[in-house]
């Protein structure tokens, strides 16, 4: 079995492509369990976000893996198979590690270190738990990724630079002080720009599908907050629209824009909330994820990049040396069970022929066999597992020639009891 990972991104994908394979927390949920239903796949999750959709899962060959996953993506987005396999990367094995960690440190964010990957690698390990299609093997890759990810944030340049896709568009929008400026949405994006907003001195408004969460956004600012009933005056009303909703579609287009104040539009959507049509039929400026992605630094511009990706290469070394150590285990607990075996097989026989022999000699005898047995083993076994580290060996296969252990007697051991 081996890691794959299916990845659309910003730097495969166009946004229309990304829009159509957005999928909510449920969608994501039941494309897991078709996956893990599917003839390669175990273990499967799903990460989602605005400028990515990824499938991490563990698998038992790479082609079917692929056919897998791309037709249940295929049922779920609409696009055929074809046009998701010519808008992603495919990694496998240890390319999914690396692939994996650069994700977690926000190596391969648009803005590199943003903040908030972070923390959606967190979700999708969580996705897939509670789905209950991640197994040992995606848990171990997370929980690494996630302890990478803290690593860059707490030693590199890069991480404590703290930015995020808000702060590129915020650059990119330039001067908010004393500009009215609506804010729709209440999520963890539409938040972080409506504090931006309020840090860099705008006038603001916000407003919400849900009112309550609207009010209590609105009330930690001291600003204004507007059901959303009247989205539309509030818009008219503005000079700049920030949106972030997660409407299904595009709702903002020419005819809610015409005859405004507003000279600036940031759609932080995914899908988007404003047509683009709006850029070229009226003279304001739209700022989406298209425009931040064409205006993002070069990945080697960035202060802290080299810091980032020495930590990444550093836990990259030891997951592997850790990889290849759990590797043996199997081969040690199938040897032992073999050990036992045999041990047993030979006591039964070895108590018939001691008739009526007294019982506190028949157990010293019994803990006498056992005691050689274990300490037979107990060297050999230690060092396939001290060496398991160095992979110009294969010591697990040397040790499987050495005692003659089938190698069915390994994948039992880890073969899942069906109770």
């Amino acid at each position: 079995m081996s890691l794959f990972a299916f990845s659309l991104s910003h730097h495969t994908a166009s946004l229309d492509t990304l829009a159509a394979v957005s999928l909510t927390p449920d969608a994501a949920t039941k494309l897991c369990h078709a996956l893990v239903a599917s003839a390669h796949v175990s273990e499967a999750t799903v990460m989602s976000t605005c400028n990515r959709v990824e499938i991490y899962a563990h698998v038992d060959r790479f082609h079917g893996a692929l056919v897998d996953v791309a037709t249940a993506l295929s049922q779920v987005s609409g696009l055929s198979t074809n046009d998701l396999q010519q808008s992603c990367a495919v990694h496998y094995d240890e390319a999914v590690v690396a692939h994996a960690f650069s994700v977690a440190a926000g190596l391969d964010s648009v803005v590199p270190g943003e903040d908030q990957v972070l923390g959606q690698f967190r979700d999708a390990l969580g996705l897939g738990q509670a789905a209950g299609t991640v197994g040992s093997a995606l848990n171990q890759l997370f929980q690494a990724g996630i302890r990478v990810g803290k690593r860059v944030r707490a030693e590199t340049e890069i991480g404590r630079a703290g930015r995020s896709l808000v702060d590129a568009a915020m650059t990119e929008l330039g001067p908010v002080a004393g500009r009215r400026v609506v804010v729709l949405g209440a999520g963890q994006m539409a938040s972080a720009a409506a504090r931006a907003v309020t840090a860099a001195g705008g006038d603001l408004c916000v407003v919400n599908r849900t009112h309550a969460a609207a009010q209590r956004l609105a009330q930690e600012l001291e600003v204004t907050a507007l059901p959303w009933s009247s989205w539309r005056e509030a818009v008219a009303g503005a000079e700049v629209v920030i949106s972030c909703t997660g409407a299904a579609a595009p709702f903002i287009g020419v005819a809610e824009l015409t005859g405004t104040a507003v000279s600036s539009v940031v759609d932080l959507a995914m899908p988007p909330d404003v047509d683009g049509a709006i850029a070229e039929q009226l003279e304001l400026r739209l700022i989406n994820l298209e425009t931040l992605r064409a205006a993002a630094p070069a990945l080697a511009s960035v202060e802290g990049v080299t810091q980032a990706r020495a930590v990444v290469a550093e836990e990259l070394g030891a997951f592997a040396e850790d990889r290849r150590a759990r590797s043996v285990i199997p081969t040690v607990v199938a040897l032992r069970s073999m050990a036992e075996e045999v041990v047993s097989t030979e006591l039964s026989r070895l108590g018939t022929r001691l008739g009526s022999v007294d019982d506190a000699v028949r157990d010293e005898v019994e803990r006498s066999v056992r005691r050689v047995a274990q300490k037979l083993l107990h060297a050999p076994t230690v060092r396939v597992q001290e060496f398991a580290g160095d992979d110009s060996m294969d010591y697990a296969a040397a040790l499987r020639t050495l005692f003659a252990l089938d190698q069915s007697e390994v994948d039992i051991v880890m073969t899942p009891k069906v109770p």
